[in-house]
């Protein structure tokens, strides 16, 4: 990482104003507030955090921190601001709390996105968009994971309302999760990306 003389790094101030040009854009509006914390403007990134949860919903706690490079304390007071100011919403997802923009998502999108963040279950969601015929066995293979624990990911995945075990292994409402998937792509990986440049054959499928 690369320095300056007034001591900012500057990957993690080009990384802030990257996301803050984001989130000073879209209707997470910038907040008034001149503190300086770690040696980053207070405003620049509150905005930062607003833009990359534009794009990275359901982003977890440290997961935030660690892609912005703030500090913890920073963190916590920016993201307590946002949702003070009624700018950002949380839910526990787990040992998990998960972040997005306030009232952009319902019940079922914010489940999907906790269970899309975690490499397992999304692994699982993007082979049955691909073969709605996909076993246990199949999932296991594909994702190089044993059979419980795609058992156990299933058992998860249908509390969570995501998929039926009733006869094999059935997503619900699929044309959301792919939604998901291809609108946040770039957050998820490789694979989502992939299923995004197949979007228009995989929306059609009727399980």
């Amino acid at each position: 990482m690369t320095g300056d003389p007034d001591g900012v790094d500057e990957d993690k101030r080009a990384t802030l104003r990257r996301f803050a040009a984001l989130g000073a854009a879209g209707p997470l509006a910038r907040f008034a507030d001149e503190d300086a914390v770690d040696g980053a403007d207070s405003s620049d990134a509150r905005d930062a955090i607003a833009g990359y949860l534009s794009t990275t919903p359901g982003a977890h706690f440290s997961k935030i921190r660690d892609d912005l490079s703030l500090g913890t304390g920073e963190t916590q007071h920016h993201l307590r601001r946002l949702v003070e100011a009624g700018a950002v919403e949380s839910f526990r997802d787990g040992e998990y709390r998960r972040y997005v923009p306030a009232d952009r998502f319902g019940p079922f999108e914010k489940r999907a996105l906790g269970y899309l963040r975690r490499s397992t279950p999304r692994g699982m969601v993007v082979a049955l968009l691909r073969d709605p015929t996909a076993s246990g066995s199949d999932l296991a293979d594909a994702l190089s994971v044993s059979r419980p624990t795609v058992s156990k990911y299933a058992k998860e995945l249908e509390e969570a309302g995501l998929l039926s075990r009733s006869d094999g292994y059935t997503l619900e409402r699929p044309e959301a999760l792919l939604t998901l998937l291809v609108r946040y792509a770039h957050s998820f990986g490789p694979a989502a990306a992939a299923v995004a440049d197949d979007a228009d054959s995989l929306i059609r499928y009727d399980p």
